[in-house]
Formats: structure tokens, C-alpha cells, sequence
């Protein structure tokens, strides 16, 4: 099948690199002459695992290619899947300004090929409000008048960033909504190499389609933010967040998925989502409590942890002019992403009371170096630690679980680490010598 994907983004790149993989033609569209520049060098533009092999080896067997044109690209597509940037401000109302340029686009290029071509499928898979696709489909059909053939879909993407590749190859399901069998039965074929784990293919209305997007994420932040208020409350009574989700999570019914106690989420997903679910609910006049109530328990979240460093320290003037080392500052681990990333709303609040703020992380610096230039970023990570008052571990990449703790006490100015993952066993640092603050566990001072 020939297809095109519009935009080289997380979405876009990923989904256009792995359908190549399986055979079809994918051409790679973006506006930005310099990005596809690099993709055509085989330079990828994002981190994340295996992308960077996969790209190489198609664009070499000459099934992905790049282009800035955007009649080439649409041209001979048989799909054009929208994978364009869909952000959202502080209340959640979405930005389709690249959504609607993206349709404008299309259906001039198909309205110049005439009423006798194949329909094209225009695919939604930017992340949109629900109702969305249905008024693209609307904006094509006005632009391009009623003798226009082409059709509409919705299908959208559940990739991790960090695990984006494996999760598009090994899908948990597919969703795809549609408005008509054959568009179905195009999917279908289109997805048959990634099922035949026997996961499904669901085929539904668009509407619902766009929606299964929005309520998986929120889903999935509510459970981030209901096991840190669990977590609130060991730590006001004397409780182990850790042994109690042991137990709480050893019920089948509940599982250990997307339970673990931190500062929060973070990302250009869940974030964005939840605040797109309570827009949508304030648009049609319908209550989304638990929704708010989501959100507002993430950010509180990370105050709450900035709140453990300034008690620590002696209030406003205690912690002014201390050194605060950050290990971790992407939002995740087996990422370069730093959007909405706890770790940096941190490390802006320490440098807001007038703390220097050091940071190493293993692949994000060159995005904290453009986003957040006040932040120190060294190399290695015990020299980041080094005449620190403070570690902060708050991205759990593996090279952080098993440090020397040692050399770090040797290059620290004061033995404290805040850690916002729950990486260390309490004792074990306590009996090392170290002041240690984690998530719903009491902290713990030198044996």
C-alpha cells in the first residue's frame, strides 16, 4: 500500500518507519526542510530505541522516503495519515491550527487530480477532540466541491514513548473508526502483520474511535495520581506506600500497571489528554470531577515534593544559595521528551528560591540546554552530584538503581538525596550515612 504520513514527529516517524518495515511504500512529509534533510542522512530527530536502525534499513530498500513536497506526497497515496503537533493550552482547549493546514493542503492537491481518481483515505492520527475528524472530513468536502471522491478515519496511536517501536510492532489492539466497510477491510489488511498475535482489530465509528484515545490516557493518569494520594497518606500516618501496594496490587483486579508512587506524570500525552477530557466536558456541559481532580493531584504533586526539600533545608532562606544536583530530567526514562516533565517543574521551583540547579541526564540535555538554559548540565553523573547540597533523582533511568553510593558521599557537600522514584531501599542509605526523603515512606536519617 502506498502511503504518506504528515509530519515527523514521535507519531508520524514512528508509524511511517514501522509500516515501511512490512512492506508498504511510506513517503515522510514535513514542512521543515532542514528535519528532512536529516532523516535523508538517516539522522533521527528523536531518541527513541530501534527507530534509528529501522529508518536506515527501509529508506535503503527503498520503501521510505522524505520529502518536503507536498503534491508528491499525496499524489499517489492511497492513505494520508495526519500526524501533525495538536497542543493544548492551560485549560486544555486544542490547537488544530496544523491540523486544519494539513486538510487545506490535502484536498487542494487531491481537488487538482480530478473526479476520477481512487478515493484517497484521509486518516486522523494526531491525538484531536472528539468530533474532530468528522469536521476535517466537512473542511475537505467544502474546499473541494461535491465531485471529489475521498474518504475519512480515525486511528488513533497507543505508543510509549521510550517503547514506541516494539508497542507499534506488537500492538495491544488496534482502533480504527470508519465510514464504510471498505475502509475497514483497508485497515485491516494494512494491520494484519502486527496482529497475528491474535490482539484485535477494532473497527468502530470515528466518534468512538477518537474517544477510546482520550479515555485510555485519562484512565491511566488517574491511576498515577490515586496511588500518590495513597502515598500522601502513608506518609501523614506511618505507612509503606511500597508494602501496601504489594498487597493492594496482588488483587488481580487492580494489577501493578501504572501504580507506582513518584512526583507525577508527565509527557506530551497524559498531561495534555486529561486537560482535553475536562475541555470537552466543559464544552458539552458535562461534569468531569474525577478528571479534575486527576490533574489537580498531579501538580500538587510535584509542590509537595519541592515542599519535603524546602522543610528539609529551613524554609525560603534555609534553601537559598544551596546546590541541587538533578539526576533525571526527561519525563521518563528511554526518552530525550522533557514536555510537561516533573522533573524540570522541580528544578524551575529551586532555581525560583534562588538554588543552583545541576542536572545530567542520559539523552534529554541537548532539549534542557534549549529549553531551560539557567539549569548546569554536566556529563557524568557523580560530577553533577559533586559539592551538591542535594541529590534529586526524579527520572528512573537504569544507571541511577544501583549508584556507588560511596563516591558520591565523597563528592557531595551534605549526604541528602530526595528521591522521587523510590529507587533505594530506606536502611540500607539511612546506614550508609544519608539523609533520605522518598514517596510514602517515612524519610530516614544517618544510622
Amino acid at each position: 500500500m502506498r502511503l504518506t504520513m504528515v509530519g515527523t514527529g514521535y507519531v508520524g516517524l514512528v508509524t511511517g518507519v514501522c509500516l515501511a518495515n512490512t512492506g508498504n511504500e511510506v513517503v515522510c512529509l514535513d514542512v521543515v526542510e532542514e528535519k528532512i534533510e536529516k532523516l535523508k542522512q538517516g539522522i533521527c530527530p528523536i531518541y527513541e530505541p530501534g527507530l534509528t536502525e529501522l529508518m536506515v534499513k527501509n529508506a535503503e530498500a527503498g520503501r521510505l522516503t522524505y520529502t518536503t513536497d507536498k503534491t508528491e506526497a499525496y499524489r499517489d497515496a492511497d492513505m494520508i495519515f495526519i500526524c501533525v503537533g495538536t497542543p493544548s493550552d492551560e485549560r486544555g482547549h486544542t490547537n488544530l491550527q496544523y491540523v486544519h493546514a494539513a486538510a487545506d493542503d490535502i484536498a487542494d492537491v487531491i481537488k487538482s487530480l480530478g473526479p476520477n481518481q481512487t478515493p484517497k483515505v484521509v486518516v486522523m492520527k494526531s491525538t484531536v477532540p472528539v468530533g474532530t475528524t468528522l469536521a476535517v472530513r466537512d473542511r475537505i468536502r467544502e474546499r473541494v466541491g461535491p465531485d471529489i471522491p475521498f474518504e475519512i478515519a480515525d486511528n488513533p496511536e497507543f505508543l510509549k514513548e521510550g517503547d514506541a517501536v516494539t508497542d507499534f510492532n506488537k500492538p495491544d489492539r488496534v482502533v480504527v473508526g470508519v465510514e464504510s466497510e471498505r475502509v475497514g477491510e483497508m485497515f485491516k489488511d494494512l494491520y494484519d502483520p502486527f496482529v497475528r498475535n491474535g490482539h484485535p482489530i477494532f473497527v468502530m465509528d470515528v466518534s468512538s474511535s477518537e474517544m477510546v484515545k482520550y479515555a485510555s490516557n485519562n484512565f491511566l493518569a488517574t491511576k498515577i495520581s490515586f496511588i500518590n494520594e495513597m502515598a500522601n497518606l502513608c506518609e501523614a500516618y506511618g505507612a509503606n506506600i511500597n508494602r501496601v501496594r504489594e498487597g493492594m496490587c496482588a488483587d488481580k483486579r487492580i494489577g501493578y500497571a501504572f501504580l507506582h508512587p513518584g512526583v507525577g506524570y508527565g509527557g506530551s500525552c497524559f498531561p495534555k489528554d486529561t486537560l482535553a477530557c475536562i475541555m470537552m466536558g466543559e464544552t458539552s456541559g458535562t461534569p468531569t470531577a474525577i478528571s479534575k481532580a486527576v490533574h489537580e493531584t498531579n501538580q500538587a504533586q510535584r509542590e509537595r515534593f519541592f515542599k519535603k526539600m524546602l522543610t528539609h533545608f529551613g524554609g525560603e532562606q534555609g534553601i537559598t544559595g544551596k546546590t541541587l544536583a538533578f539526576w533525571g530530567l526527561a519525563f521518563k526514562p528511554r526518552t530525550d521528551d522533557i514536555r510537561e516533565s516533573p522533573a524540570l517543574a522541580v528544578a524551575r521551583k529551586a532555581l525560583g528560591y534562588g538554588c543552583t540547579v545541576r542536572g545530567f541526564d542520559p539523552v534529554a540535555m541537548d532539549n534542557v540546554r534549549r529549553e531551560a538554559p539557567t539549569i548546569e548540565l554536566v556529563d557524568d553523573m557523580y560530577e553533577c552530584a559533586r559539592d551538591a547540597d542535594a541529590l534529586v533523582i526524579s527520572t528512573d533511568w537504569d544507571e541511577f538503581k544501583s549508584p556507588d553510593f560511596a563516591k558520591l558521599g565523597e563528592v557531595m557537600a551534605g549526604k541528602t538525596i530526595f528521591d522521587g522514584r523510590n529507587l533505594y531501599r530506606r536502611q540500607h542509605l539511612g546506614e550508609l550515612g544519608f539523609t533520605y526523603y522518598s514517596v510514602g515512606r517515612a524519610p530516614v536519617k544517618p544510622a
